[in-house]
C-alpha cells in the first residue's frame, strides 16, 4: 500500500461494470509506465487487494451499485493506504465531487472523456497535482461544499435514517440492509455532511424538520 516508488505506476480499478474495467485495463496495460495491479467491483474487494498488493493509484467509480466510492475513500485511509485516488465517473453532483475531494480524492475525470484525458489525469495525479475543474477548487477555498440542507435523501440514506429513528445501532442497521457496518458508517457521514450536523440526536431533529415527507413519518 505504498506510494509510487518506481517509474511504473501500479493501478487498481474499482468499478462495478466489468466491461468498463476490462476496457480500461487493456488501455492501461498498453500505455508505457502503467501497470495493472488489479480490478474489482466492490469496496471490500478493493481493500483486500490493497492489503496484499502494492498499488500507487486507484481509479474509483463513485456509483458502485449498492455502495458509494466515498466509503472506499474513508476506509482505505483508515487502513493506511497512502497512494492516490482518481474518481472516474459517469456523473457526480457538485456536492458529491466536493465531498470526495474533502475525503481524499485527488481529482475527477468522466467516463465519456477520451483515453488521452484519462492518461493525462493519471500522470498529473501521480505528480501530486489535483485534477478538477477550477470552480470546484474555488468552492473549496470559499468554505467547502454548498449547503445541501433540504435536498432529497437517497434511498440508502433514508434506510439508515429510519434505522436511527428506531434506535438501532450501526451493526443492526447493516444486518437489516445486508451491508457492512462500515457502509452504514459511511452513509451516516454523508447524512452528517448533507444536514450540517455532528451527532445522531441533531440528525434526528433536522430529519424531522426537513425530511419528514420523505421518511413518511
Amino acid at each position: 500500500m505504498s506510494p509510487v516508488i518506481s517509474n511504473v505506476t501500479r493501478i487498481l480499478i474499482v468499478d462495478d461494470h466489468a466491461l468498463f474495467r476490462e476496457s480500461v485495463a487493456r488501455l492501461v496495460d498498453s500505455e508505457p509506465g502503467f501497470q495493472m495491479a488489479g480490478g474489482c467491483a466492490s469496496v471490500n474487494e478493493a481493500l483486500e487487494i490493497l492489503a496484499g498488493t502494492p498499488v500507487d493509484l486507484v481509479l474509483l467509480d463513485y456509483d458502485l451499485g449498492k455502495e458509494r466510492g466515498s466509503e472506499f475513500l474513508v476506509r482505505a485511509r483508515e487502513a493506511g493506504f497512502t497512494g492516490r485516488v482518481l474518481m472516474v465517473t459517469a456523473g457526480m453532483s457538485d456536492g458529491q465531487v466536493l465531498n470526495s475531494l474533502a475525503d481524499g480524492a485527488a481529482g475527477v475525470v468522466f467516463k465519456h472523456d477520451p483515453p488521452e484525458a484519462l492518461f493525462e489525469a493519471i500522470r498529473a495525479v501521480v505528480r501530486g497535482e489535483t485534477v478538477i475543474d477550477q470552480r470546484y477548487l474555488q468552492l473549496l477555498a470559499s468554505g467547502g461544499p454548498p449547503d445541501e440542507a433540504g435536498k432529497p435523501l437517497t434511498e440508502r440514506e433514508l434506510q439508515v435514517l429510519r434505522g436511527i429513528f428506531e434506535g438501532l445501532a450501526n451493526k443492526e442497521i447493516g444486518d437489516r440492509l445486508h451491508v457492512s457496518e462500515s457502509s452504514v458508517k459511511a452513509t451516516l457521514q454523508q447524512l452528517f455532511r448533507k444536514t450540517g450536523v455532528r451527532t445522531r440526536s441533531q440528525l434526528v431533529r433536522i430529519a424531522l424538520e426537513q425530511y419528514k415527507d420523505q421518511l413518511k413519518l
